[in-house]
Order: structure tokens, then C-alpha cells, then sequence
């Protein structure tokens, strides 16, 4: 019954998201499984043989979402995406699904707003229609009602001082974990927009701020309740000079982005776009002790079978 209640109320969640893009004139346009290159760092790619070349299954299907963006104007991908995370936590599993929007003519402000919007009214939709459902996952609705726009906003800055002055060994430019993450949301009774984070801790693509070089234009979300990142997005860098600079500090291998760089080789248009993990949006609504939970055949690190 608890398991019934669960699938359920993910059911809903894929509705909310695939009703909230279609009624907003986003093209659902699926991204491949395979592919040649990282976009979310080497060392947590699944490489496989491809007939005497080597591929990997996809990480995100972002870069492909940015070339649709381009001819579509607002492109999302919905599909699985994996990740050999070396995570033992309740919050990681290595397959798990992904949605993605990628919008043209789209800044970062802009992108946390989409991102606020759909996570609303995921929340809204689940409420409407699956009360039942929470009913027998205890789940305390009334935190959830607390999810409504407009969420707070705080930099990656702030938060490196709120965690100073409340005792946390951190420094500038180190990455948030989950106590930090969870501090952080705690001060807050709805989800909460982490934005700026330093550069040297972002993915390559991620625009850098115009008046901090520090700091890209980058977001998260963080879910109350300790269940920390459910959302993470950026302005993406149209500037050719500047990807390839990012690609060679990363150690990566510019022939296999080519196809990607031509993007803005031939001509670019401000953009942005986020990932929201399904699985991650299961958990919180739900109420779940583990990541594991929302799915029947979860793959983490100690467990592909059955």
C-alpha cells in the first residue's frame, strides 16, 4: 500500500511536469543516452564499448537541450540520466530521472523564475490530487502548503557567512555538502534559491557573472527537511573563447565538443536552463527516509539487482 502510495504520487509529479511545459509552449524533444563527452565531470561517467569507440551513458542531456533551444526557442528533455557517484547517502542513486527545460532569449534571473514556477506548481498538483496518497505516507501536508512563490533568494556569499557565524569549518569557494546544504535550508520554512556559486566548483558551460568573475550565473534550489538539492541551473556561456579556456582547465577533450562549440561558433543567443531529479522531488514530497523509496528498482552503489 505504502509503495502503491508512493508511485502514485510520482505519477502526478510526471503529469505536473509534462502539463506545466506543454501549457507554456516548451518542445519536448528527447536527448541520447550515449554520448561522446562529460558535461558534469569525468570521473562520474559509466563508459561503455560503442563498436571500437568509447561512449559513456549520458550524465544530462543539457547539451543537447542547448542546441534544441536554439532552433525550438524553449526545449525540455525528460529520460534517465546516470551517474557513478561514489555516494552512500539517502539522497544519490546512480540512475535516476531528469528533467530538463533550456530556454533561448533566457538570463539567470529569468531561469529561477521557471524554476520557482514549476516547482510550485508541482507542489499545488500533488496536493490537488493526491492528498489521499500523502494521508498514508504521514505525510505533514501542511509544510508542504508552505511552497508558494514568491522563494527566497541568497547568494552562495551569504550563505558562506550565515555557515561561518553558526560554527561550520568552510571557507570561500569550498562546495556546500549535506550539513551545509541542510543548515542553510533549515532557515527557511520553503524551498530556498542558492545562487552564485563560485566558478572553480560549476561545470564548465555555466556563464560567469559580468560583474564578479569569481561567481557564475548559477543556481540551486535546496528542499526543506534536510533533503537538500532538487533543482541546479545556469545562464550557459555563449563566449567560444571562454568554453574552450573552460574545457582545457577541466582536462577535457575539446574534439569531443566540437559539435557543441559550433553552437556558438555560428552564432549564439543568451540562454539558460535547470535540472529538476524526479526521484529527488519524490522523496521530499513524500516525506522519505531514503532516495531508494521512490523508485521499485533502485541502482545505487551496492545494488543493481534485480
Amino acid at each position: 500500500k505504502r509503495q502503491h502510495a508512493i508511485l502514485r504520487v510520482r505519477h502526478q509529479i510526471v503529469k505536473a511536469i509534462m502539463d506545466f511545459f506543454d501549457s507554456n509552449d516548451f518542445t519536448l524533444v528527447d536527448s541520447p543516452i550515449f554520448t561522446p563527452n562529460a558535461a558534469e565531470g569525468t570521473s562520474t561517467l559509466f563508459g561503455t564499448d560503442y563498436f571500437g569507440k568509447t561512449a559513456y551513458l549520458a550524465q544530462t542531456g543539457q547539451l543537447y537541450g542547448e542546441a534544441s533551444a536554439m532552433a525550438f526557442g524553449r526545449h525540455y528533455n525528460f529520460g534517465p540520466c546516470f551517474r557513478a557517484e561514489k555516494s552512500k547517502t539517502r539522497r544519490h542513486l546512480t540512475e535516476f530521472w531528469m528533467v530538463e527545460p533550456e530556454i533561448a532569449y533566457c538570463d539567470i534571473e529569468e531561469d529561477m523564475q521557471w524554476a520557482e514556477d514549476l516547482l510550485v506548481y508541482i507542489v499545488n498538483e500533488v496536493l490537488e490530487h493526491r492528498l489521499e496518497e500523502l494521508e498514508i505516507l504521514d505525510r505533514d501536508v501542511d509544510l508542504l502548503k508552505k511552497t508558494k512563490g514568491p522563494l527566497p533568494r541568497i547568494s552562495y556569499t551569504d550563505c558562506i557567512e550565515i555557515l561561518q557565524k553558526d560554527g561550520f569549518d568552510i571557507q570561500w569557494g569550498d562546495d556546500f555538502g549535506s550539513p551545509e546544504e541542510t543548515h542553510i535550508a533549515e532557515k527557511y520554512d520553503r524551498p530556498v534559491i542558492v545562487h552564485r556559486f563560485p566558478s572553480k566548483i560549476k561545470a564548465f558551460y555555466m556563464k560567469r557573472d559580468p560583474e564578479d568573475e569569481k561567481v557564475v550565473l548559477g543556481m540551486d534550489i535546496l528542499a526543506p527537511e534536510g533533503y537538500g538539492e532538487i533543482v541546479g541551473g545556469s545562464e550557459r556561456e555563449t563566449d567560444i573563447d571562454v568554453l574552450v579556456e573552460r574545457i582545457e582547465e577541466e582536462g577535457l577533450n575539446q574534439d569531443d565538443y566540437e559539435w557543441f562549440l559550433d553552437l556558438r561558433r555560428f552564432g549564439s543567443v543568451p540562454h539558460s536552463g535547470f535540472g529538476m531529479g524526479l526521484e529527488r522531488v519524490v522523496a521530499w514530497i513524500c516525506g522519505l527516509s531514503h532516495i531508494r523509496e521512490t523508485t521499485p528498482f533502485a541502482r545505487t552503489m551496492g545494488r543493481i539487482n534485480p
